[in-house]
Protein backbone atom coordinates (compact mmCIF):
# COMPACT_ATOMS: atom_id res chain seq x y z
CA UNK A 1 0.00 0.00 0.00
CA UNK A 2 2.35 2.55 -1.67
CA UNK A 3 -0.73 4.86 -2.94
CA UNK A 4 -1.16 8.43 -3.12
CA UNK A 5 -4.48 6.96 -1.14
CA UNK A 6 -2.61 5.60 2.14
CA UNK A 7 -0.53 8.88 1.84
CA UNK A 8 -3.65 10.79 2.33
CA UNK A 9 -5.03 8.47 4.98
CA UNK A 10 -2.00 8.98 6.74
CA UNK A 11 -2.02 12.98 6.68
CA UNK A 12 -5.49 12.93 8.11
CA UNK A 13 -4.73 10.89 10.77
CA UNK A 14 -1.97 13.54 11.30
CA UNK A 15 -4.41 16.30 11.35
CA UNK A 16 -6.48 14.35 13.99
CA UNK A 17 -3.64 13.81 16.37
CA UNK A 18 -2.50 18.08 15.67
CA UNK A 19 -0.33 18.70 12.77
CA UNK A 20 -2.00 22.03 11.97
CA UNK A 21 1.53 23.42 9.77
CA UNK A 22 0.79 23.09 6.17
CA UNK A 23 3.79 22.57 4.59
CA UNK A 24 4.91 19.58 7.12
CA UNK A 25 1.90 17.68 6.02
CA UNK A 26 2.24 18.38 2.63
CA UNK A 27 6.12 17.17 2.74
CA UNK A 28 4.76 14.32 4.67
CA UNK A 29 2.34 13.24 1.80
CA UNK A 30 5.04 13.82 -0.81
CA UNK A 31 7.70 12.38 0.60
CA UNK A 32 8.01 8.47 -0.39
CA UNK A 33 8.11 6.51 2.89
CA UNK A 34 8.03 3.24 1.39
CA UNK A 35 11.67 4.05 0.38
CA UNK A 36 13.00 4.26 3.94
CA UNK A 37 11.85 1.31 4.73
CA UNK A 38 12.38 -2.73 3.51
CA UNK A 39 11.00 -3.71 0.73
CA UNK A 40 8.89 -6.72 2.79
CA UNK A 41 7.98 -3.73 5.09
CA UNK A 42 6.63 -0.97 2.05
CA UNK A 43 2.88 -2.11 2.15
CA UNK A 44 3.31 -1.08 5.94
CA UNK A 45 5.01 2.70 5.57
CA UNK A 46 1.98 4.88 5.62
CA UNK A 47 0.29 3.29 8.93
CA UNK A 48 1.43 5.31 11.59
CA UNK A 49 3.80 3.33 13.42
CA UNK A 50 7.62 2.90 14.20
CA UNK A 51 9.13 0.35 12.01
CA UNK A 52 12.47 -2.01 12.41
CA UNK A 53 15.53 -0.95 9.74
CA UNK A 54 17.96 -3.46 11.54
CA UNK A 55 20.45 -2.78 13.82
CA UNK A 56 18.20 -2.63 16.45
CA UNK A 57 17.02 0.85 14.93
CA UNK A 58 13.97 2.09 14.20
CA UNK A 59 12.21 4.57 11.31
CA UNK A 60 9.96 6.69 13.88
CA UNK A 61 6.13 6.60 13.34
CA UNK A 62 5.33 9.59 10.48
CA UNK A 63 3.85 11.64 13.92
CA UNK A 64 6.67 11.81 15.44
CA UNK A 65 8.21 12.78 12.58
CA UNK A 66 5.58 15.34 11.80
CA UNK A 67 6.13 17.05 15.34
CA UNK A 68 9.64 17.06 15.59
CA UNK A 69 9.24 18.87 12.43
CA UNK A 70 6.57 21.25 13.07
CA UNK A 71 8.54 22.36 16.25
CA UNK A 72 11.47 22.81 14.11
CA UNK A 73 9.59 25.72 12.51
CA UNK A 74 7.89 27.07 15.26
CA UNK A 75 10.30 29.84 16.25
CA UNK A 76 10.88 30.87 12.69
CA UNK A 77 12.57 29.32 9.28
CA UNK A 78 16.24 28.09 10.40
CA UNK A 79 18.37 27.83 8.00
CA UNK A 80 20.80 25.23 9.46
CA UNK A 81 19.64 21.78 11.20
CA UNK A 82 21.52 19.30 13.05
CA UNK A 83 20.20 16.06 13.32
CA UNK A 84 21.24 13.39 15.56
CA UNK A 85 21.14 10.15 13.99
CA UNK A 86 20.08 9.49 10.56
CA UNK A 87 18.76 6.07 11.19
CA UNK A 88 17.11 5.42 7.59
CA UNK A 89 17.03 9.09 6.75
CA UNK A 90 12.99 10.14 6.97
CA UNK A 91 13.89 12.47 9.41
CA UNK A 92 16.29 14.25 7.72
CA UNK A 93 14.62 13.84 3.86
CA UNK A 94 11.79 15.66 5.73
CA UNK A 95 13.83 18.45 6.61
CA UNK A 96 15.66 18.96 3.84
CA UNK A 97 12.62 19.63 2.13
CA UNK A 98 12.24 22.77 4.52
CA UNK A 99 15.04 23.93 5.53
CA UNK A 100 18.59 25.16 2.86
CA UNK A 101 20.94 22.89 5.17
CA UNK A 102 21.26 19.74 6.88
CA UNK A 103 23.52 18.13 8.58
CA UNK A 104 23.07 14.47 9.96
CA UNK A 105 25.30 12.04 12.31
CA UNK A 106 24.87 8.90 12.35
CA UNK A 107 27.02 6.04 14.38
CA UNK A 108 25.86 3.06 12.30
CA UNK A 109 27.68 2.73 8.79
CA UNK A 110 25.72 0.92 7.12
CA UNK A 111 22.45 2.98 7.99
CA UNK A 112 24.43 6.00 7.05
CA UNK A 113 25.16 4.20 3.46
CA UNK A 114 21.75 3.03 3.13
CA UNK A 115 20.14 6.75 4.05
CA UNK A 116 22.75 8.33 1.30
CA UNK A 117 21.18 5.89 -1.72
CA UNK A 118 17.84 6.85 -1.14
CA UNK A 119 18.60 10.59 -0.31
CA UNK A 120 20.52 10.60 -3.47
CA UNK A 121 16.95 8.96 -5.59
CA UNK A 122 15.59 11.72 -4.42
CA UNK A 123 17.76 14.29 -5.17
CA UNK A 124 18.54 15.93 -1.58
CA UNK A 125 21.72 17.40 -2.38
CA UNK A 126 21.37 19.74 1.06
CA UNK A 127 21.88 16.88 3.04
CA UNK A 128 25.43 16.69 4.73
CA UNK A 129 25.85 12.72 5.88
CA UNK A 130 28.52 12.10 8.63
CA UNK A 131 29.37 9.00 10.33
CA UNK A 132 30.11 10.10 13.78
CA UNK A 133 29.54 9.48 17.67
CA UNK A 134 26.41 12.42 18.11
CA UNK A 135 27.19 13.06 21.39
CA UNK A 136 29.98 15.36 20.46
CA UNK A 137 27.74 16.81 17.78
CA UNK A 138 29.70 18.44 14.36
CA UNK A 139 31.10 21.29 15.32
CA UNK A 140 32.97 21.83 12.13
CA UNK A 141 29.65 23.53 10.76
CA UNK A 142 28.37 25.38 14.00
CA UNK A 143 26.49 27.10 14.93
CA UNK A 144 23.01 25.87 14.22
CA UNK A 145 19.50 27.26 14.63
CA UNK A 146 17.80 23.38 15.32
CA UNK A 147 19.77 20.49 16.77
CA UNK A 148 17.54 17.67 16.70
CA UNK A 149 17.82 14.58 18.41
CA UNK A 150 16.11 11.22 16.96
CA UNK A 151 17.32 8.68 19.89
CA UNK A 152 17.21 9.36 23.71
CA UNK A 153 20.65 10.61 26.09
CA UNK A 154 19.58 10.24 29.83
CA UNK A 155 20.77 13.87 29.58
CA UNK A 156 21.53 16.49 26.81
CA UNK A 157 25.24 16.84 26.36
CA UNK A 158 26.54 19.62 27.01
CA UNK A 159 28.77 20.00 23.23
CA UNK A 160 25.29 20.15 21.69
CA UNK A 161 24.36 23.03 23.51
CA UNK A 162 27.38 25.01 22.69
CA UNK A 163 26.67 24.42 19.06
CA UNK A 164 23.67 26.56 19.14
CA UNK A 165 23.15 29.64 17.87
CA UNK A 166 21.91 32.51 20.28
CA UNK A 167 18.13 32.33 19.78
CA UNK A 168 18.71 28.33 18.63
CA UNK A 169 16.83 25.21 19.79
CA UNK A 170 17.68 22.08 20.96
CA UNK A 171 14.60 19.16 20.30
CA UNK A 172 15.29 15.81 22.41
CA UNK A 173 13.96 13.08 23.67
CA UNK A 174 15.34 12.86 27.04
CA UNK A 175 15.44 10.12 30.05
CA UNK A 176 15.91 6.49 30.69
CA UNK A 177 13.56 3.78 28.22
CA UNK A 178 10.38 3.90 29.72
CA UNK A 179 10.46 7.42 31.72
CA UNK A 180 11.55 9.89 28.61
CA UNK A 181 10.11 13.21 27.52
CA UNK A 182 10.22 15.07 24.69
CA UNK A 183 11.76 18.67 25.15
CA UNK A 184 12.78 21.86 23.91
CA UNK A 185 15.77 24.15 25.03
CA UNK A 186 15.64 27.93 23.89
CA UNK A 187 19.50 29.69 24.00
CA UNK A 188 18.92 32.58 25.53
CA UNK A 189 21.65 35.54 26.85
CA UNK A 190 20.53 34.09 30.37
CA UNK A 191 21.21 30.71 29.66
CA UNK A 192 18.33 27.83 28.50
CA UNK A 193 14.75 28.16 28.50
CA UNK A 194 13.32 24.69 28.95
CA UNK A 195 9.83 23.37 27.66
CA UNK A 196 8.34 19.56 28.23
CA UNK A 197 6.18 18.45 25.46
CA UNK A 198 5.35 15.05 26.79
CA UNK A 199 5.81 11.73 26.56
CA UNK A 200 7.81 9.80 23.85
CA UNK A 201 9.64 6.39 23.22
CA UNK A 202 13.07 6.27 21.27
CA UNK A 203 15.80 4.36 21.27
CA UNK A 204 18.51 5.15 23.37
CA UNK A 205 21.50 7.39 21.82
CA UNK A 206 24.55 5.28 22.32
CA UNK A 207 28.10 6.30 22.06
CA UNK A 208 30.68 5.05 19.62
CA UNK A 209 30.67 5.10 15.97
CA UNK A 210 30.62 1.35 14.19
CA UNK A 211 32.37 0.80 10.96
Amino acid sequence: MTSQRSRDRMVRQLKDMGIHDARVLEVMRTTPRHLFVEEGLAHRAYDNTPLPIGYEQTISQPYIVARMTEACLQRGQPQKVLEIGTGSGYQAAVLAQLVPRVVSLERIRPLQRQAREVLNVLKLDNVSLRHVDGFGGWPEDAPYDVILLTAAPVEVPAALLDQLTLGGQLLAPVGAAGRQNLIRLVKTDQGFEKQDLGAVSFVPLLPGAIA
